[in-house]
């Protein structure tokens, strides 16, 4: 099981990057191009890959729950941190109406909850 999920931590986290760094070009190998409004909702996705690349990889190395815990803990907080950078990044490219503040909002509740319950554990 250890190398089957060393293998999911190594896809999460290559195409996590690829999807936050590059979206365009990593969109487009499978044929699809992506207008700057895609490309943001691909940058999201890539915060996602890179939470559950965290998740995997603390947990697939935790002898104990509360250590299980913490690495999934962290991995959200990984996810919440990504996804407010990609979501303040997406108010100033300005590609979205006003609700997208409502993303830099969302994004910095679990930053700041799942952040909190980190460190307190």
């Amino acid at each position: 099981m250890k190398l089957f999920m060393l293998i999911a931590v190594i896809v999460c986290l290559v195409f996590g990057v690829a999807m936050l760094v590059v979206p365009y070009q990593t969109v487009s190998l499978y044929g699809t191009h992506l207008d700057v409004s895609g490309q943001f909702m691909a940058r999201y996705f890539g915060s996602a890959l890179l939470g559950l690349a965290a998740i995997l990889y603390l947990g697939c190395s935790a002898k104990t729950f509360e250590t299980m815990r913490k690495g999934g803990l962290f991995g959200l907080f990984v996810f919440g941190i990504t996804g407010l950078i990609v979501s303040v990044w997406d108010v100033f490219a300005g590609t979205h109406n006003a609700l997208v503040w409502l993303n830099v909002v969302i994004y910095a509740f679990f930053s700041v909850g799942f952040g909190y319950y980190y460190l307190k554990h």
